[in-house]
């Protein structure tokens, strides 16, 4: 089996391929075709995948048996000021890859957001909800995930939210750090979500890819909780000296509007494939006392 990952260097594509290599993740062990895989991981600086010829060679010349979409422009704020350069990576990038997976009767992993709702209800939301992203990046990935429905017949969409992992940029680094060095934060707490360790998360996608249980799926920790919520037991798990102080999003004034409720519910994989998403401060706890 030959395994194409984009966005290979990011936070998620590295757990996949540290999981691959290891033959087994924090959770469990994955699919014994998936361990024996020829893994190409590709960054920016290999394939753009905004540029559909560079897509169609590069996938053509590999022939992968399965593509896993983990590109993407993540900037929120910074989407709404950079639309076009949005559009082609969140939207167009998709839509290549769908193509060219098509062409070679590969199966497609395209990793999506929770940004893709409207966030006004109050209920965790299932597959079948529906969408309304409220900022360009939102909107991006969602035209991105209807080209995958376009394009491709053997797709797997996978929702995921507040993802961080040990390789990169993300909230809990962001946390650790600035409560190190000020001691004490102000964090937003009236937008809901589920934190997820992307080691939770690739352990799923790979468990999907021997399967044929295509479709959109939800795919996020277990349990919901606000910004500030998650902050505080970052700050406690990691038992650094900090107080942290609940505020309104209107306080921060940024550039993008944030899904008040986005809470996802895991509906489809737990009637596929099984969800072991663990709770989100369990996994939360496993992650800050690796990195310390």
């Amino acid at each position: 089996m030959k395994i194409l990952i984009t966005g290979a260097n990011g936070q998620l594509g590295t757990q996949i391929k540290n999981i691959i290599n290891n033959g087994k993740s924090e959770i469990g062990n994955i699919p014994e075709t998936v361990k024996s895989a020829e893994i190409f991981g590709v960054d920016i600086d290999v394939l753009d995948i905004t540029d559909l010829k560079a897509v169609k060679e590069y996938v053509h010349s590999i022939k992968p048996d399965v593509i896993i979409n983990s590109a993407a422009y993540t900037n929120v704020d910074a989407c709404e000021e950079n639309k076009d350069l949005a559009f082609k990576v969140n939207t167009l990038g998709a839509r290549n890859l769908a193509i060219a997976s098509e062409e070679v009767g590969a199966k497609l992993i395209h990793v999506s957001t929770d940004y893709v709702f409207s966030g006004e209800g109050t209920e965790a939301l299932k597959e079948y909800d529906i969408t309304g992203p409220v900022s360009v990046y939102g909107t991006t990935k969602l035209m991105g995930e209807d080209y995958v429905r376009d394009f491709s017949s053997r797709y797997f969409i996978v929702r995921t939210a507040w993802l961080y992992g040990y390789n990169g940029k993300n909230f809990v680094y962001t946390i650790m750090k600035a409560a190190k060095e000020r001691g004490s934060l102000t964090v937003v707490n009236d937008q809901k979500g589920n934190p997820t360790n992307a080691e939770d998360l690739a352990h799923h996608i790979l468990k999907l890819i021997p399967t044929e249980e295509y479709g959109v799926y939800h795919c996020t920790g277990t349990g919901e909780c606000t910004w500030y919520d998650f902050a505080c037991k970052i700050v406690e798990f990691a038992n650094i000296d900090c107080t942290v102080a609940p505020v309104t999003s209107e306080e921060f004034n940024r550039a993008a509007k944030r899904p008040t409720f986005s809470s996802l519910d895991n509906m489809m994989l737990r009637n596929t494939v099984g969800d072991e998403m663990r709770p989100w401060e369990e996994a939360l706890k496993m992650f800050i006392d690796n990195v310390k």
